[in-house]
């Protein structure tokens, strides 16, 4: 039994929750998955309901969140309008996205406690623009053996025009000169 990662995260999904919560600050674990691993949009197709089918998608960052709220790097923080739960980092978490992002931590702004109080109606359309302009690609090698429906949805979305940046090319806190 692993011992300092219960959960069985990855170094590398662990990696993407702090990229993607040091630059969002707040986002669900769905939003987490649609930026950092979007080929998994395109899997579980088999799953008798959508809600199992989203459970499917973001086991991996679920797991990774698991091990980053042991380590005391991320919490859960209230829900959206629909009843999503949540996630964020704590400061220890923030200083990790620093690391991760390449960024001094004077940089990375605050953490988002607080924010899903009301619903975080204003972070999750943040996020969903920023999701929009990065239009996210599969990554077609890692879906060799899936099966071909899958595999062409997976092309179709690879062949729609390109996104914008990267997640570490966006910053949702900036400080304006006053």
């Amino acid at each position: 039994m692993r011992k300092s990662n219960t959960a069985g995260s990855t170094n590398t999904a662990r990696a993407d929750v702090l990229r993607v919560l040091g630059v969002l600050k707040v986002a669900t674990t769905d939003q987490i998955q649609r930026i950092a691993m979007p080929h998994l949009n395109h899997r579980h197709s088999d799953k008798p309901t959508p809600a199992k089918r989203k459970t499917a998608r973001t086991a991996t960052h679920t797991a990774a969140l698991a091990d980053l709220r042991t380590h005391r790097l991320a919490a859960t923080g209230g829900s959206t309008a629909t009843g999503e739960a949540l996630r964020h980092l704590t400061l220890k978490g923030l200083e990790a996205a620093a690391t991760e992002l390449q960024r001094p931590l004077s940089e990375m702004g605050a953490t988002a406690r607080g924010a899903g109080a009301a619903g975080a109606t204003h972070p999750m359309a943040v996020n969903e623009t920023v999701i929009g302009l990065l239009r996210p690609k599969p990554d077609l090698a890692k879906m060799a053996a899936d099966p071909p429906g899958v595999r062409a949805a997976a092309q179709a979305a690879v062949d729609a025009p390109g996104g914008v940046g990267s997640i570490g090319s966006y910053w949702t806190e900036v400080p304006l000169p006053v």
